[in-house]
């Protein structure tokens, strides 16, 4: 049974800090055989990750079959019907077109003073993609990261997935072809993130690390951070969905279990203006996990972490949403475009009631690696922008240089730091001279 809570109610504050506050990830202590792990790689490198995965995958490889070849590339791929060639090429077609127009422009100017400045954008020059093995495999995730990175131009992209008992999803080798991978490794969990982090004989260290994983990995990129660059710390899915009552229960209640079927920790929240709907959304849940494939899983999820908040007008809704800062925001009102104005703390916003989170998650365009945990308070989801570094330009010429350098002289010496004041100095004796 999920929280109901009303604005209304004088305990709903309480109620409401309560729900925010609940612990919805088995994070058990793993920094410590994490770094054992990570210490272990980095001494032995291939035959470290050789021996991990035997013990964690139960797959015993050699330095010769730690990557994928292109002839076993090519027979897994084959498996793969052309309807769901035609979906994945469908899906990678519109994220490329999406992530092309984030590519921002290099800027030069001159400035009055006569110095030319600016920027220009450059891509890392290798990046890594970890992408979840097993029952948890999902091609639409190496798409997802890959054609950012291919888009911002990194030149070297490679993948790394657990094959656990030499089990390999088609798909998602299916997926890496056609975003354009370079290397795929069939090794997971930290140990695969130390490889890519630190390099073994057969695997290159990369600049950056993006993809999900499990507690093990979130350790493992939090680890090596500074080393190479991550792209974030994801948590359980969690969509907040606020509907008024022209809406039909089903489909709402559907899409909050689209997010509740993905793990027992995922949060799938409501807010309506109108306590009658929430009801109504509750009971077609109920009605859809009578026969929900994954039943047990969203059933777990919307029981213990989910809920149904009842406010006094969309305004309240706005802020209550601010104030959540969801991974997934669906706007199921008379006007999405308005009360988007309004919730600006969301990883994606699905406007309107035809746009379900589920199209984000596949052929929308937009990334569905997003921030969870409230941290789109202060993070955004995945994008070139993650592949692209910026490097500043400046270029004195003499005039500018005796128009500024003083300044930048007077500066350093009031930081006691006389070599940068007397580098500006001698400059500027030459001209005076």
């Amino acid at each position: 049974m999920p929280v109901f809570l009303a604005t209304t109610d004088p305990a709903f504050e309480e109620g409401f800090v309560t729900l925010m506050n609940a612990k919805r990830e088995d994070s058990p202590d793993v920094d410590a055989t994490v770094a054992a792990i990570i210490n272990d790689v980095r001494n032995r490198g291939d035959a470290a990750v050789i021996e991990l995965t035997a013990r964690f995958d139960r797959l015993d490889l050699t330095q010769d079959s730690l990557r994928f070849t292109p002839e076993e590339i090519a027979k897994a791929v084959a498996q793969v019907s052309a309807e769901d060639r035609a979906a994945l090429e469908l899906a990678a077609e519109r994220i490329r077109a999406y992530h092309v127009r984030q590519m921002p422009d290099d800027a030069q100017w001159c400035d009055p003073e006569g110095a030319t400045l600016g920027w220009r954008w450059s891509p890392v020059s290798a990046a890594g993609l970890y992408v979840p093995g097993g029952l948890a495999s999902y091609p639409s995730s190496v798409l997802m990261n890959a054609i950012p990175a291919k888009v911002a131009g990194v030149a070297r992209l490679a993948i790394v997935v657990p094959t656990p008992d030499g089990l390999v999803n088609p798909l998602v080798l299916a997926a890496a072809e056609i975003a354009g991978v370079d290397e795929i490794y069939r090794i997971g969990g930290a140990q695969a993130i130390a490889a890519l982090a630190y390099g073994t004989e057969t695997i290159a260290p990369v600049d950056k690390i993006t993809g999900p994983g499990n507690a093990f990995v979130a350790a493992a990129k939090r680890r090596v951070f500074g080393k190479v660059g991550i792209d974030m710390i994801a948590g359980p899915s969690e969509i907040l969905v606020i509907a008024d009552s022209d809406n039909d229960p089903d489909w709402i209640a559907l899409d909050l279990l689209s997010q509740a079927e993905h793990d027992e920790s995922a949060q799938s929240l409501l807010i309506t203006d109108d306590a009658g709907f929430g009801q109504a959304v509750a009971a077609a849940v109920d009605v859809r996990l009578e026969t929900l494939e994954r039943a047990a899983i969203a059933g777990a999820s919307w029981r213990d972490f989910g809920a149904v908040i009842t406010v006094r007008d969309m305004d309240e809704a706005a802020d209550l949403s601010n104030r959540i800062a969801p991974e997934h925001l669906e706007l199921c009102v008379a006007d999405p475009e308005a009360l988007a104005e309004k919730t600006i703390h969301a990883g994606a916003i699905f406007l309107g009631p035809w746009t379900p989170e589920a199209i984000g998650d596949y052929v929308g365009g937009p990334n569905h690696v997003l921030p969870t945990a409230r941290s789109a308070r202060f993070s955004s989801g995945l994008s070139v922008m993650d592949f692209l570094k910026r490097t500043t330009l400046a270029r004195m010429t003499p005039d500018a240089l005796r128009a500024i350098g003083p300044a930048a002289e007077r500066l350093a010496q009031s930081e006691s730091l006389e070599a940068h004041g007397l580098s500006v100095r001698a400059r500027l004796d030459k001209l005076n001279r």
